[in-house]
Parts: C-alpha cells; sequence; structure tokens
C-alpha cells in the first residue's frame, strides 16, 4: 500500500515528500481558488521520472454539474487543461469533486452533465488521465454526497474506462455515511475505488461540513480510518493539517 499526503502549494514536492518518507503525493498544478490555466512546471520531468506516484486535486470552483453554462463550461475547460497538466507530470489522476445543484433544479440535469464531460471529450481522445470524482461532504443538492446520489452518478458516467473513484473518509461522515463497511458498499456501486484521501472529523457525524482533522484528533475512531484503508486496497493520501502529517503517517504505517 502506497501511502501519502496532500502538499499544499509546495514549490518543491519532491524534497517535502523525501523528508516525509512518502509513496506517493498530491497536487495542484494552478491556483485553487482561480480558473488560470496550468503553467507548464519545470520540474515536471524529475517529478514524472521520480519514485513517488503523483496525484493532482483540481481547483475548487470546479462543477461541472452546475446548470448555469457561465459555471459548467469554464468548469469543463478547466478539467481538461488540468488532466493535460497531471498527464505532463505522470500522474495517475485528476481528483475532481461531485458537484452540486441550486435549489430547485433537477438533479437529473446534473448527473447528465456529468455524462457530457466525459462523452465530449472522446472526441478528442480523451482526458489526459483519468478523472477521479470525489464524495463531498454537505448539501442537499450536493452529486455526490450520499450512497444513493454516487449511485445514480454511477449510471451516468460509470461505463466510462476514464472515470475512476476517490473516496474521501471525513466527507462520507460529514455527508452521513458509517465507515464501517463502507468500502464494500462503495465498490458495490463503482466496482472501484482509485485513491483514499484519509482524514478526520472536526465535527460530529452527518454535520455537512468538510473541516479535516489529523488522524488522532478528530470524532472518528482512528482504528475504523485505519480499516478503510486496508479494505481499499488503493493509494492513501493524507489532507490532514499540515503539523501532524508526521504523526499520521507514523500511526497508519504501525496500523497497516
Amino acid at each position: 500500500m502506497r501511502i501519502g499526503a496532500h502538499l499544499r502549494e509546495d514549490t518543491d514536492p519532491l524534497a517535502t515528500a523525501n523528508e516525509l518518507g512518502i509513496d506517493v503525493f498530491q497536487m495542484f498544478v494552478t491556483d485553487p481558488q482561480g480558473w488560470k490555466k496550468p503553467a507548464p512546471r519545470p520540474d515536471a520531468e524529475a517529478i514524472r521520472d521520480s519514485q513517488f506516484d503523483v496525484v493532482v486535486h483540481s481547483s475548487y470552483q470546479i462543477n461541472v454539474a452546475s446548470l448555469n453554462n457561465r459555471l459548467r463550461m469554464p468548469s469543463r475547460k478547466a478539467v481538461e487543461q488540468q488532466a493535460t497538466a497531471a498527464a505532463e507530470l505522470g500522474a495517475f489522476g485528476l481528483v475532481v469533486h461531485g458537484g452540486h445543484l441550486r435549489d430547485g433544479e433537477d438533479a437529473k440535469e446534473g448527473f447528465a452533465n456529468w455524462r457530457k464531460l466525459f462523452d465530449r471529450q472522446v472526441d478528442k481522445g480523451g482526458f489526459g488521465v483519468p478523472i477521479l470524482i470525489e464524495n463531498t461532504a454537505g448539501g442537499d443538492h450536493a452529486m455526490a454526497r450520499t450512497l444513493e446520489a454516487i449511485d445514480r452518478l454511477w449510471e451516468s458516467v460509470g461505463d466510462f474506462e476514464q472515470a475512476g473513484f476517490c473516496l474521501d473518509t471525513c466527507h462520507a461522515w460529514a455527508g452521513g455515511e458509517d465507515l464501517v463497511g463502507l468500502v464494500e458498499r462503495v465498490k458495490g456501486i463503482t466496482g472501484r475505488i482509485d485513491l483514499v484521501h484519509l482524514n478526520n472529523s472536526r465535527d460530529e457525524f452527518d454535520s455537512g461540513r468538510d473541516r479535516h482533522a489529523n488522524l488522532a484528533d478528530g470524532h472518528i475512531d482512528p482504528a475504523v480510518l485505519a480499516e478503510v484503508a486496508k479494505a481499499a486496497d488503493a493509494p492513501v493520501i493524507l489532507e490532514t493539517p499540515a503539523d501532524g502529517i508526521p504523526a499520521d503517517l507514523s500511526y497508519l504505517r504501525d496500523a497497516l
């Protein structure tokens, strides 16, 4: 099992990864709060040729499910551009949040927009890397908060080879999903888990709030988190507060 961390705004991710002694790291390829096209990285070849596995997290404002053309269209373009940049780093995927609709909008149209994301890219030869759809924590109109929603989403995109899944434990907890046996229930829907974001939660079960905690500091039993990592049999990324990541890594290595 390959274990690592998200390296936030890191100008030298290879040095940080070496310092932490991790196997895999997650990074951004552009400002996560903006719409700028990713710029070429001078260390792209070094990252691509390194011993580390790499995954890229897309920018946060992307919402390909949206019924608003002024949000959905730039979101589609951003996914394409960031997947291309991820491929240049040799990444194994681009993590994209499931997105959400506004009050009163039909979820069926949101799921259809997810299908269109993949459908329209087929004519361009696909994305640079697989798109790993991540479950989200809150919102009554979220596309991937509950297992029921993930089931409907997978009915729309599951037949595309480049559609993958990223399971976030904090998001699942905050979204009201029991973590015990969750891996089996998710795989029963998607057939796969390509990546685990292993995070504890600062908030109580079904809070709808996405606030990560270090493994030993939140409301989730750390032993349950370790069991999720074992069962998923996928690369594990910690998105926990940076100061506690060394302790999180140590706990996880011992638990596994």
